[in-house]
């Protein structure tokens, strides 16, 4: 062993006796607090720009589009609502211009003899009948397509809601709510 290499392990085994003598901490030791304090700064600020430039505008974005997705749903909600409601308005004017007809089709036939009377009441009659069915079948694939819709524009919507507040729910569960909802009860 030369003398400089036992030069060497003779200052680390005094820099260990001093620090076991210490007995402390490294960390509360006064000498090492402003070095600690600029590299605790330096984290901060490093820590500070990557949130403010990276992670909190991907969080914005995100909030933003399951916003601008919420929104879209309801209009859809209401657009389909105001569907259901105009056809069902279709359907009251088209069952009243179908009796309308039938009336002038009855009125116009009385003037005729007995047996024409007969024929044309009976072709009238059919008539509305099969219009008036037609009609009551439109209406009623309207109305429930419409509610359809509504139904799982509404369990989406639930869904959304949930997950932008954080709760975890099970599609049962949600399903089941909306729908006693959508039926009149409290969910």
């Amino acid at each position: 062993m030369s003398a400089e290499t036992a030069a060497e392990h003779g200052a680390a085994a005094a820099h260990g006796a001093e620090a076991a003598s210490s007995g402390g901490m490294p960390q509360l030791d006064f000498a090492t607090f402003p070095n600690q304090i600029f590299w605790l700064v330096v984290a901060l600020v490093v820590l500070y720009f990557i949130l403010s430039r990276v992670a909190l505008p991907r969080i914005g974005s995100v909030l933003a589009e399951r916003t601008g997705t919420i929104t879209n749903d309801i209009a859809a909600a209401e657009t389909y609502k105001q569907q259901a409601a105009e056809a069902e308005a279709a359907y009251h004017k088209a069952l009243d211009d179908a009796r309308a007809a039938a009336a002038k089709v009855v009125e116009e036939s009385r003037a005729e003899i007995q047996k024409e009377l007969d024929v044309a009441i009976a072709k009238a009659d059919a008539e509305i009948a099969a219009r008036t069915a037609e009609s009551e079948a439109r209406i009623g694939e309207i109305r429930d397509s419409a509610a359809e819709a509504v139904t799982t524009v509404a369990k989406d919507t639930t869904k959304e809601i949930l997950g932008v507040f954080g709760v975890k729910a099970d599609a049962r569960s949600v399903t089941s709510s909306v729908t006693a909802r959508l039926k009149g009860g409290a969910a």
